[in-house]
């Protein structure tokens, strides 16, 4: 696939335990400047997600935010974006964010980083969409995630496929080479009938 236009980043509100963390975010948002890709994201100006927009903004990059109106006072909604879009529901967020992107990067991050693109990686394996599905493995942050989805794939939950369709790593140049040379298909997802009564 061509160089994405949009990405969707999901991240932390926190700034997380290590420098490092801020450091990689802070980077990752001044090459998608460089680079002219258009910033989705959870629209906050605290934790990992104020480091990325902000880095974006520098950079004279666009950055459009979705935030739940129940979240603009708890996330403090960022005020400096080039747009910022208040939705009343959680899943009205994920889906518009969706429908602004064409690739989903996920930085270190807790539960809400995990639903968000978790989600993506679901749709993907349903077929419902074929964009690029990445996690930037700051400090081996996802390091035990990577051997969980191994699991997956052991256990025949997860076909080999599927794993193999998601980036891991820790360069973020390496990163948005591999989405330019992309190429989304979709793979049916593991259905086992053997146990299903005729």
């Amino acid at each position: 696939m061509p160089q994405p236009t949009a990405i969707c980043v999901y991240c932390g509100s926190s700034s997380g335990r290590h420098p490092e963390y801020a450091a990689q975010a802070r980077a990752f948002g001044a090459e998608m400047a460089r680079r002219g890709i258009a910033l989705v994201y959870g629209g906050g100006k605290v934790g990992l997600m104020g480091v990325v927009a902000d880095a974006v903004l520098a950079g004279g990059g666009k950055v459009i935010g979705v935030i739940p109106r129940q979240l603009v006072e708890l996330e403090v909604a960022h005020p400096g974006l080039s747009e910022l879009v208040v939705v009343e529901t959680m899943h009205q967020r994920k889906t518009r964010m969706y429908e602004l992107s064409d690739a989903f990067v996920a930085l270190p991050g807790g539960f809400g980083t995990m639903d968000e693109m978790f989600e993506m990686l679901t749709w993907a394996q349903l077929g419902l969409h074929r964009y690029p599905c990445a996690f930037l493995d700051v400090r081996g942050y996802y390091r035990d995630l990577r051997t969980m989805m191994e699991h997956m794939v052991d256990e025949h939950f997860v076909r080999p496929e599927q794993r193999d369709s998601i980036w891991f790593g820790d360069d973020a140049s390496v990163l948005f080479d591999w989405m330019q040379s992309y190429q989304g298909s979709y793979i049916p997802k593991w259905i086992d009938t053997s146990s299903v009564s005729a």
